[in-house]
């Protein structure tokens, strides 16, 4: 069976603006960066052709005044290895995808067709625009174009700017009127309102944290950190998501206190649906606690056909939404916007439109089933079940499409998730059919950390202090739904069993060997209030204050 183009769209910017392919977050962010000089929208830029890695080492070779003793050879591997992100790295077709985005401007020299960031650069810009005026993309803006004029976009290093980032300032600087750069204006910003904005206020807290340590930390090793907690969070809101939107669907609302974000989560008010994950911190992966976790990973896996499912339904509700609209006179765009929230499309799944609802959707399904004369009999069963047609429409497009939607979705969560790479939330093991896993990798662990030991103090700074070890597994669970030491109280675990405590206690001592490794703690004593977090970069006081959640 053909289907039309309008029966295939799927995606709703109201839920995530990302396509669903696989994701690397140097092109992610490259883009970004691109949103963030251009107040949201995309850039346009025009030059002479692709880039390849000797038109990089040209730059350099070409201008010995910025980069006195650069030979050719030498210059080639550098950039190679530490300046630029190669596609199919080492391969005959290896080809440039752009600088690594250690500077604002570096998203003026990928190739567009080779960087894509499939829409994770927008959702990123849009759940930070949603948050307390925009204050992180600000101090992103600020700490990315640090050393430009905004009127004039020239640029001026500091005395501490590394020598990576320095080369890409004379990069910049040495094709300047070579290179038009402007925002696409066929591209229109589109806010949503957030269908729970809990995941947009500790995504922007998270980045105002940890640009905290900008002044403390090197520029390449923070830009690092942000990029795995850009794939973090994105991991964290489309797993969120998952949960809420078929809940949303089947209740034909959206929950109340999403809209507010669950203020006060922290004194009884938690969002119903919040992740929570079991990990396995030692990475072993035929281990009692690596078990645990696969079954934490296997529960949301299988919840991607049911998200792919309503996502379907918001996507024709708001088609049909549109058509009320245009076509009908029966209904208004919202004031101010040309295009309804999630939240508000729900509500025609209700009794008061259900005629026009019919009378729509009858004639959107018999154009589906009327296009085939010998139907599958998988769809002759769903036929046969005489649900309305809108279900049936559904169940449908399902049927057809709903496999092909998984395998994408799949590739985007685990890339979203860094499988298998670092600063990876999932696991997988390589070359086999292996169970996925939920995991606490070590770059994960330290940026983590960096947040964490920062606090808010009495006069309103803030300060880096220790941190208890149970305080900060409070922390992990509470703020982002991790368990290490307990199993979660839902999401796949009813409480932990007896067979299941020698392997909490086992993920717990795990725990604490992985933060010795990185260098965060010292043993005291087997006692809880003197196993204590030190902090690795000292901001501000020392003193101990309350952790801030």
């Amino acid at each position: 069976m053909t289907l039309t183009g309008k029966d295939k769209e799927f995606r709703h910017p109201g839920v995530s603006r990302l396509d669903y392919k696989t994701l690397d977050l140097d092109r992610v962010l490259t883009a970004f960066l691109a949103r963030l000089w251009h107040q949201g929208r995309p850039s346009r830029i025009r030059r002479a052709g692709e880039l390849s890695v000797d038109d990089f080492v040209s730059l350099v070779t070409d201008h010995p005044e910025s980069f006195a003793g650069f030979d050719e050879d030498t210059t080639a591997r550098w950039m190679s290895t530490h300046l630029l992100d190669l596609v199919n790295r080492g391969k005959a077709n290896e080809a440039v995808a752009g600088p690594r985005p250690l500077h604002g401007f570096t998203y003026r020299f990928r190739n567009s067709r080779r960087s894509r960031p499939y829409g994770a650069d927008e959702q990123l810009y849009e759940m930070l625009a949603a948050t307390g005026g925009g204050y992180a993309l600000k101090e992103l803006q600020s700490f990315f174009f640090s050393d430009v004029d905004r009127q004039t976009g020239r640029i001026v290093p500091g005395p501490d700017t590394d020598v990576e980032t320095q080369a890409l300032f004379h990069l910049v600087t040495a094709v300047s009127g070579q290179v038009e750069d402007r925002p696409d204006d066929s591209k229109k910003r589109t806010p949503y309102p957030q269908l729970c904005a809990e995941p947009a206020r500790l995504l922007a807290d998270d980045v105002m944290k940890l640009l905290y340590h900008r002044r403390h930390m090197p520029r390449t090793v923070l830009v690092d950190y942000l990029k795995v907690l850009f794939a973090f969070h994105l991991g964290l809101y489309h797993l969120r998501m998952m949960k809420l939107l078929p809940a949303a669907v089947e209740q034909g609302r959206v929950e109340p206190g999403c809209a507010a974000g669950h203020v006060g989560t922290h004194h009884g008010h938690p969002c119903p649906h919040q992740v929570h994950l079991f990990v396995d911190v030692d990475g072993v992966p035929a281990s009692p606690a690596a078990a645990l976790a696969q079954r934490s990973a296997g529960l949301w896996y299988r919840r991607i056909p049911a998200f792919i499912q309503a996502t379907y339904t918001v996507r024709k509700l708001d088609e049909f939404a549109d058509y009320l609209v245009t076509k009908k006179k029966k209904l208004s765009y919202p004031a101010g916007r040309a295009h309804f929230s999630v939240a508000e499309v729900l509500p025609l799944l209700g009794k008061v439109q259900k005629l026009e609802r019919d009378a729509y959707f009858t004639s959107r399904l018999a154009a589906v089933l009327e296009a085939d004369e010998d139907l599958p009999g998988e769809v002759q069963q769903i036929v046969s079940l005489r649900l309305d047609d809108f279900q049936t429409y559904i169940e449908t497009l399902m049927h057809y499409r709903g496999a092909y939607h998984r395998g994408f979705v799949v590739d985007s969560l685990d890339s979203m998730l860094l499988k298998n790479r670092p600063g990876a939330l999932l696991a997988q093991p390589r070359g086999t059919r292996g169970e996925r896993r939920f995991v606490l990798d070590s770059r994960l662990l330290e940026m983590l950390l960096q947040i964490s030991l920062l606090r808010r103090g009495p006069d309103g700074n803030h300060h880096t202090a220790p941190l208890r070890v149970d305080e900060f597994l409070d922390l992990l669970r509470e703020r982002y739904g991790i368990h290490i030491d307990r199993l979660p109280h839902g999401d796949g675990f009813s409480g932990a069993e007896l067979a299941d405590q020698a392997a909490l206690r086992s993920n717990f001592a795990a725990f604490l060997h992985r933060l010795r490794e990185i260098g965060y703690y010292q043993d005291m004593s087997d006692a809880y209030l003197t196993q204590t977090i030190t902090p690795r970069y000292v901001i501000g006081s020392s003193a101990p204050s309350e952790v801030s959640r």
